[in-house]
């Protein structure tokens, strides 16, 4: 009788295929980021390719949410799986809202903690792979991705300095002069800082189910 209710059952979705999936997705718009900001002849295509993996990934996004709707038994608590793909999805957002600034403003160069900035994004997507490619093992990987969690906070307070140090020199460079380049270089630097910070959220969401879990 056990058996047979079992097969009625919902068979529980591939939610770590999905997260991989979107980590994917996450990775190649942070390098398409970080070409982006070397500035030249590449602005217009990376930030279209940017357009599209953001809405690559609000396919999974969607797929997910879909997912947790018909599923009975999910690998977590469905919040949690809810609130971790949107962070996943705001950080591509953000990458996305930055390149829209960029191309609206008509930036071409970039200052050098910009690029430092998109390194760091890059770093940060790195980090991220790895810690959704642990949750599918998470008790014996706790450690690791507790150690994943403050690494990426540290790469999150150095996006911080970065911001604050490139805004300083963006107004002693534009304070007399052109307004117009303060305002559009003050909007990069603070779009680049919350992709940095979207990063961190995951990190703390990944933190927060494995701690639930332990």
């Amino acid at each position: 009788m056990l058996g047979w209710f079992q097969k009625l059952l919902p068979k529980e979705e591939k939610f770590f295929d999905y997260f991989d999936k979107h980590a994917a997705i996450l990775t190649e718009a942070a390098s398409a980021m970080q070409a982006l900001l070397r500035g030249g002849d590449s602005i217009a295509s990376n930030s279209e390719l940017i357009n599209k993996l953001e809405n690559d990934a609000d396919e999974v996004t969607r797929d997910v949410l879909l997912a947790v709707r018909r599923t009975f038994i999910t690998p977590f608590d469905r919040s949690d799986i809810h609130e971790l793909i949107s962070s996943m999805d705001d950080a591509v957002d953000q990458m996305r809202q930055t390149a829209k600034a960029i191309v609206l403003y008509e930036v071409t160069t970039f200052e050098p903690e910009m690029v430092q900035l998109g390194d760091l994004i890059v770093e940060a997507a790195k980090f991220t792979v790895e810690a959704v490619t642990r949750l599918r093992k998470m008790t014996e990987n706790a450690s690791k991705l507790h150690a994943i969690a403050e690494r990426l906070t540290k790469i999150e307070e150095k996006s911080d300095v970065l911001h604050d140090i490139g805004l300083k020199k963006l107004y002693a460079l534009h304070s007399r002069g052109n307004a117009m380049a303060f305002i559009a270089g003050a909007e990069i630097y603070g779009h680049l800082e919350k992709v940095v910070d979207r990063f961190e959220d995951v990190a703390d969401r990944v933190n927060a189910i494995v701690v639930e879990h332990l």
